[in-house]
């Protein structure tokens, strides 16, 4: 009866861990896709600045309250504007951001096209 016992709370512990590493995992993945607008170049995952604590709590609570991760970018997103996000959305604001790089991409593979293989 005592293995018994101790073989419930060792599952007991293991899952209330798990659910606690889950919640962490997301909290992370939440913070480091935010931008700390005090610490440049930082994600709020980085920074200990009072306002990335501020809004790790935030985010905390958020989870606790059990918000999706998308319904936290949204509220962030009408709190700070898009500017807080890392990865921020394809819209007309950033398409340039989006498509820059495809057309920098194609645009120098053309010049290396044309002046390589076409003056054989």
């Amino acid at each position: 009866m005592k293995f018994l016992k101790f073989f419930l709370i060792v599952i007991i512990l293991f899952t209330l861990s798990s659910v606690n590493a889950e919640e962490n995992d997301k909290r992370n993945k939440i913070t480091k896709n935010l931008r700390c607008l005090i610490c440049q170049g930082q994600s709020v995952y980085d920074s200990d600045s009072e306002f990335a604590n501020s809004l790790k709590i935030v985010v905390d609570k958020k989870l606790q309250e059990g918000l999706s991760e998308d319904q936290i970018y949204e509220y962030f997103k009408s709190k700070y504007g898009e500017w807080i996000l890392y990865d921020p959305g394809l819209n007309k604001n950033t398409y340039i951001l989006w498509l820059l790089p495809i057309l920098i991409f194609l645009i120098g593979g053309a010049i290396i096209y044309k002046s390589f293989i076409v003056k054989k």
